[in-house]
């Protein structure tokens, strides 16, 4: 651990801890006191980051409302407003999708499926661009006001930054701005295929998405939508247990891969060094 103000190593402990029982350090060069979450983005924050952690991962993992959270932590002793749930979500989900989407460069299939869905904000259709490999694991997404080539340029080369490395077949549907967005950002070589019935599996994958938005009557910003919907799908790929489509996974291994992958984002989440950037152009990036 570093002084956040002067970056000295020598540091000495004080025996007193903050009202959350956080340890507490005397800086010996600049004589300054701070704490374990001094220069974090949970510095100020009045509650226990091992809560706020929970209160974003039950938002990203399950179909609750944020008066729902509520009430689950009132169950625990813990009394909440419906929009420090949202702010929590709306400061913390980018930076666990932007975490996740840097571990996973290199990690999927080079055979992509792409398509887009549409997402309800403000009362106005949107475009959620998705993108998944041949078995499954998510590639990329992105959400996008307009569904035109500009667009589908944006997503494809916003993908292959993603993953490190261009596709050599890519399945669409019939929408015509995707072969002139195909064709140059990936190049003449790659392999392009139109058959909507080769593109089922990314259809069916618009499910998930779906079924958490849907209870949410939709989003009343472009901005809350690009991060929930961002931070939804990187979680999802994070609690995938299958590498395969056909793979046969046991339910005892599915439940110690659940308790494994909640270890692990909670370890992302706790080493969050900096403020979140929540622009609009970060967002739609």
């Amino acid at each position: 651990m570093h002084c956040p103000s002067c970056g000295s190593p020598d540091l000495a402990r004080l025996v007193s801890r903050t009202e959350l029982g956080y340890r507490r350090f005397r800086c010996r060069s600049c004589h300054r006191t701070f704490n374990e979450r001094t220069g974090s983005p949970f510095n100020f924050l009045e509650y226990p980051t091992d809560l706020v952690f929970l209160v974003v991962f039950w938002r990203l993992r399950f179909a609750l409302s944020l008066r729902e959270v509520v009430e689950m932590c009132l169950l625990r002793g813990v009394t909440l407003t419906h929009e420090t749930v949202r702010d929590w979500e709306q400061r913390f989900a980018s930076y666990l999708a932007a975490s996740l989407k840097k571990r996973r460069r290199g990690r999927c299939g080079t055979r992509w499926h792409v398509d887009e869905t549409y997402i309800k904000v403000k009362g106005r259709w949107t475009y959620y661009y998705r993108a998944i490999d041949r078995e499954g694991n998510l590639v990329d997404t992105m959400l996008s006001e307009t569904r035109d080539k500009p667009a589908a340029i944006r997503f494809l080369r916003q993908a292959i930054e993603t993953t490190g490395g261009k596709p050599t077949c890519v399945t669409t549907d019939k929408l015509p701005s995707y072969r002139k967005a195909v064709r140059r950002t990936c190049g003449r070589k790659v392999q392009y295929r139109t058959n909507q019935y080769l593109n089922n599996r990314l259809e069916q994958d618009h499910r998930g998405v779906k079924r958490r938005y849907g209870p949410m009557l939709g989003f009343k910003s472009f901005a809350s939508a690009a991060t929930f919907c961002r931070a939804f799908d990187e979680t999802r790929q994070h609690f995938r247990t299958r590498e395969t489509r056909k793979e046969t996974i046991s339910l005892p291994q599915q439940r110690r891969h659940f308790q494994q992958a909640v270890s692990d984002l909670q370890l992302i989440f706790l080493s969050c060094p900096v403020a979140v950037d929540r622009s609009p152009a970060a967002l739609s990036a």
